[in-house]
């Protein structure tokens, strides 16, 4: 049976900590009739986030691509190589793809596929794993947070806490066991790439992993679900934002939708097959004192088909105060620029509010 204690108490009443239950997108996106969205589904256009989508030719080619394979390689230079270009991707994109990571195509495929079979459960089933506080290790839900958010998305959501002790969902059947060795891998590579990404900013390999207790570390699931939209130029899949944590490694099922802010502008991410999609999250912004920055990004929509993604999140353990590297800062020179606070607090508050933009990572900023 699944385990779905939550990890702090819950509050009684519906509030941004105890969301109320709401219809799912699925159920209204399938509805026979539905010919437009709801005004609570409909976000404002902004004529400037058209104009300043840049085209493949301006943009799109230019997204970082890093060779996983040469982080484990026994060649001194080409490793040396692939952790500037890591450097360099966390600076100035805060994004890049992962090819040759390990993880196998067809246990990436068959998560997607478990992750649709999830979302076609009745609605009765899935809402038996409906959480009621934004910290529960079990959560389905609708949207971002339906009590707070002004604009609903156009998503339904499966969020599971799957380290340093794993939940999970035991419907589908199958799919605990498959996501535990899922879970298990992006794990793996996530702790490769922070070794890098460490040496890259001038630390040992293993800072990160020892100062931020990823022994510990939370990983979160999170399942997505983006069904067709009759009008998806008026709907978001979800509203730009940036994550919590130190990496986040998202897969789809090649529909598109992600778009990352770079330079000011909307860049379309087209995914190459079998690749992760790894974006830095808030936490990184956090421990590096802002040479690395957390990458702002949305998910939209399309009409004919719907969109799955998986997005792994790794972050230090609940307990943890992240706070700038002291080898980092210079009481002069290169004086902190953020506050250090515990991971728990920061992520309960993130979840607990509606999206906007990088709001949390002002909060801690000196």
């Amino acid at each position: 049976m699944a385990t779905t204690a939550p990890l702090f108490p819950q509050p009684p009443a519906a509030s941004p900590l105890n969301p109320p239950k709401i219809s799912s997108i699925k159920v209204l996106a399938e509805s026979p009739d539905l010919t437009s969205i709801p005004s609570t589904y409909a976000f404002t256009t902004h004529q400037n986030d058209i104009d300043t989508l840049p085209s493949k030719e301006d943009e799109e080619d230019t997204i970082p691509i890093i060779d996983f394979s040469l982080l484990k390689s026994g060649n001194p230079d080409q490793r040396f190589k692939v952790i500037q270009d890591l450097s360099k991707a966390c600076q100035d994109w805060g994004f890049f793809m992962v090819v040759n990571h390990g993880v196998t195509e067809s246990l990436m495929k068959r998560m997607i596929d478990a992750c649709d079979e999830f979302f076609n459960l009745t609605e009765d089933e899935k809402r038996e794993f409906e959480g009621k506080h934004v910290l529960d290790a079990i959560r389905y839900g609708t949207s971002f947070n339906a009590s707070v958010d002004k604009v609903l998305c156009w998503r339904d959501f499966l969020k599971v806490f799957v380290h340093p002790e794993f939940h999970f969902p035991h419907k589908p059947r199958g799919f605990s066991e498959l996501s535990m060795e899922y879970c298990k891998r992006t794990r793996e590579v996530a702790k490769d790439l922070l070794r890098g990404i460490s040496e890259g900013l001038g630390l040992e390999a293993g800072h990160i992993e020892k100062t931020q207790n990823l022994e510990a570390g939370l990983q979160i699931f999170i399942g997505n679900l983006y069904p067709p939209c009759p009008q998806p130029e008026l709907a978001m899949g979800i509203a730009p934002h940036s994550d919590h944590g130190f990496l986040t490694l998202l897969m789809e099922n090649q529909i598109g939708g992600l778009q990352i802010q770079h330079n000011g502008k909307w860049v379309k991410v087209n995914s190459i097959p079998n690749a992760f999609l790894v974006n830095t999250g808030d936490h990184m912004e956090i421990l590096s004192n802002g040479k690395y920055k957390s990458v702002l990004h949305r998910a939209t929509v399309n009409k004919k088909a719907k969109r799955i993604s998986i997005a792994m999140a790794h972050g230090p353990s609940l307990d943890t105060v992240v706070s700038p590297a002291p080898e980092l800062v210079d009481g002069e020179s290169n004086p902190p620029v953020y506050v250090g606070m515990k991971y728990k607090e920061y992520l309960e508050l993130q979840q607990s509010n509606q999206l906007n933009g990088k709001h949390m990572l002002e909060r801690v900023r000196v």
